[in-house]
């Protein structure tokens, strides 16, 4: 029996080896598909990515064809480089660049050689490629913008780069992937599923058929259509108003978080990030460190909250029982702790909660912060309890929401002062800043505005986010999911009075439309810049935050304007004029809106950077409101054939 064994063991071995190899080379020939099988080509067909539609259906965001030429090296007979480089405008360097890289790539293997021809491009070559062997057409689509807006919603689709080829199995070299805003976040949804055909050659390289009549043949799948919380007519105002001004909008409706603006300025119009002068396109604007038009300030720009800040103040008062409805503060045009005094620009005298809000007193939330911090055994227990407040609300923290950017703002905690102070030995009053919003607390406007659908809520707000329904699919739960503060609901009530008085008769008043009542704040944030090591006192950022209608509210909004002065001077307005918009569709403070629409900032920025690239910043500037009149002389035209025009690419 022992003599037998091991014979035995080798003739089992030796069945299921021939039976595996049967398997493969007979039953399965998936292995000769993933190798670079030179008897066999592999064909792809693109589908179209998911159309984009605002909360209102309004198609923003569509498709038009592409064409690319492939090249395979290895294919690649003798051809009239001269006419070729002729037919397709490119030099005889750029050719040898080209064809250097593909065969980097794989000589074996197709890859682009030029990407995004027009039809009379494509039209020119398709006449004569039978004269170059080794290159071919592939139909792509592109993306077609219905609007001139949002492009940093939206984002852009570019050829995949190496590094997600080599992570990601699906995509081949010149496959187009989205980059920023939904494009990206939504990628998965909005590509679809390409096809692939495979094709037998025979020994001469010629085609004879599909490769096993088909069987590993796949149908390309159509990108998932979707539809986005924008209002794209809002949108569109928010972008109008700020035209030679930097800094952005949000807009969020409080009861279910979903963003209806998301403004950043200056901007652009997607459109140039499409066809053969996108690249070009793009390094310009990336190479502007100026005005920077790619950077989305309502997303990653941290600034000081400024005044807006005291309502968080005033409810951390409230919730810890330091303050109440009663609580007078004295106010001697403001505030004096040690050798410091913080100014105030509200009437004086003995100042309530209800006062200090609409008149936004900087000594009562100064002295409300104090009592507050110096209620606990140590400033540092104090702080933590005041910071686990903020974060309750969603603050120092990413916020979570569908946009692949963004930053999380800055909430100090005792761990920050034992950096700053590490020999120990400060209290309240070397962190008085924070209570008016300047010290170490730092937000993005997206988060101003989620803060400030918390107050609309009293006490509860959902994750922002930007996708509102996806055809054939679910949103992520966490979007349906209520988050409450720390603060109970009955102590919104007073700050919400304070903040209707803020038009009524406090910083705000004159800025009110007839028959909508708002709840509001005014912020001015001081500004400074370190250049070489000195801190520079730069003009003030123009703040305010609001939501409407007081009761029952449907828009909650923060507007930022960098170097604006104070609150009522540009933000204010721009707040009155996007709450009226969105409401009651059209605007009666027509004065305001014309001294906004015209309105510029350009000289302010001017004066912050040395003079020779002061004509960079105005060429940047003027070129955005160029664009953007050129692109409204053809818009009409656009609109009105866009829905004939837009091409299916049927797969």
């Amino acid at each position: 029996m022992r003599k037998a064994l091991l014979p035995t063991l080798v003739i089992i071995a030796g069945v299921l080896l021939l039976i595996r190899l049967f398997y493969l080379q007979i039953i399965d020939d998936t292995l000769k598909l993933k190798s670079e099988n030179i008897s066999i080509k592999i064909s792809y067909t693109y589908p179209e990515r998911g159309y984009i539609y605002d909360r209102n259906g309004e198609l923003l965001v569509a498709n038009q064809p592409s064409y690319d030429i492939m090249v395979v090296p290895r294919d690649m007979k003798k051809i009239d480089t001269v006419e070729f480089c002729k037919l397709l405008s490119i030099t005889k360097e750029d050719f040898i660049k080209k064809i250097e890289k593909a065969k980097v790539y794989s000589p074996m293997l197709p890859s682009v050689f030029l990407s995004q021809l027009n039809k009379t491009e494509y039209a020119a070559f398709q006449e004569k490629e039978r004269r170059y062997q080794g290159f071919y057409i592939q139909k792509r689509a592109l993306r077609d913008y219905q609007t001139m807006n949002g492009s940093n919603i939206f984002g852009f689709i570019n050829q995949v780069n190496e590094a997600k080829i080599s992570q990601d199995p699906y995509y081949k070299s010149g496959d187009l992937i989205g980059k920023q805003g939904v494009e990206e976040y939504y990628e998965d949804i909005l590509r679809g599923q390409k096809g692939v055909r495979y094709i037998q050659k025979d020994k001469f390289n010629r085609e004879i058929g599909s490769y096993k009549e088909g069987k590993f043949d796949t149908i390309a799948k159509q990108g998932k259509d979707i539809t986005l919380t924008i209002d794209s007519e809002l949108q569109k105002y928010g972008e109008e108003l700020m035209v030679n001004k930097w800094g952005g909008i949000v807009a969020i409706e409080p009861k279910t978080g979903e963003i209806l603006a998301l403004v950043s300025a200056p901007s652009y119009d997607p459109a140039i990030l499409v066809g053969r002068q996108r690249s070009r396109n793009y390094t310009t604007l990336y190479n502007d460190s100026i005005a920077k038009p790619l950077y989305d300030r309502g997303l990653l720009a941290e600034y000081p909250p400024g005044s807006p800040f005291k309502i968080l103040t005033g409810l951390i008062g409230l919730q810890e029982g330091t303050i109440n409805d009663s609580t007078t503060f004295f106010c001697r045009r403001g505030f004096s702790y040690g050798r410091k005094f913080m100014r105030c620009h509200c009437s004086g005298g003995g100042v309530r909660l209800h006062r200090a809000i609409y008149q936004s007193c900087n000594s009562y939330f100064a002295q409300s912060y104090m009592k507050l911090i110096n209620k606990f055994e140590t400033p540092s227990k104090g702080v933590d309890v005041w910071s686990n407040h903020l974060k309750s609300f969603g603050l120092g923290n990413f916020m979570g929401y569908d946009l692949p950017t963004g930053r999380r703002g800055n909430v100090p905690t005792s761990k920050t002062y034992q950096k700053l102070y590490p020999n120990g030995g400060w209290k309240s009053s070397a962190i008085l800043s924070n209570a008016i919003g300047q010290g170490e607390v730092l937000m993005t406007p997206i988060q101003l505005a989620n803060f400030m659908a918390a107050v609309a809520n009293k006490g509860h707000y959902y994750t922002p986010h930007i996708i509102k329904k996806i055809n054939g699919g679910m949103i992520d739960k966490k979007f349906r999911t209520k988050h409450v503060t720390t603060i109970d609901r009955k102590y919104f009530t007073p700050i919400i009075e304070g903040m209707f008085d803020v038009y009524n008769k406090g910083t705000a008043s004159g800025l009110g439309v007839k028959g909508i009542e708002i709840c509001g704040k005014t912020g001015t944030a001081e500004n400074f810049l370190r250049v070489n090591g000195q801190r520079i006192k730069l003009q003030d950022h123009s703040i305010f935050v609001a939501f409407a209608p007081k009761d029952n509210p449907k828009i909650a909004i923060a507007v930022f304007v960098e170097n604006g002065y104070w609150g009522a001077r540009w933000a204010g307005p721009i707040t009155t004029l996007m709450i009226e918009k969105y409401l009651n569709r059209k605007i009666t403070k027509v004065d305001f809106e014309k001294r906004m629409l015209n309105g510029s900032l350009k000289g302010q920025y001017e004066k912050l950077y040395p003079r020779k690239v002061q004509d960079s910043i105005t060429r940047v500037l003027d070129s955005v409101l160029q664009a953007k009149k050129v692109a409204d002389s053809i818009a009409k035209a656009k609109q009105k054939s866009a829905k004939k025009d837009t091409i299916k690419l049927k797969t």
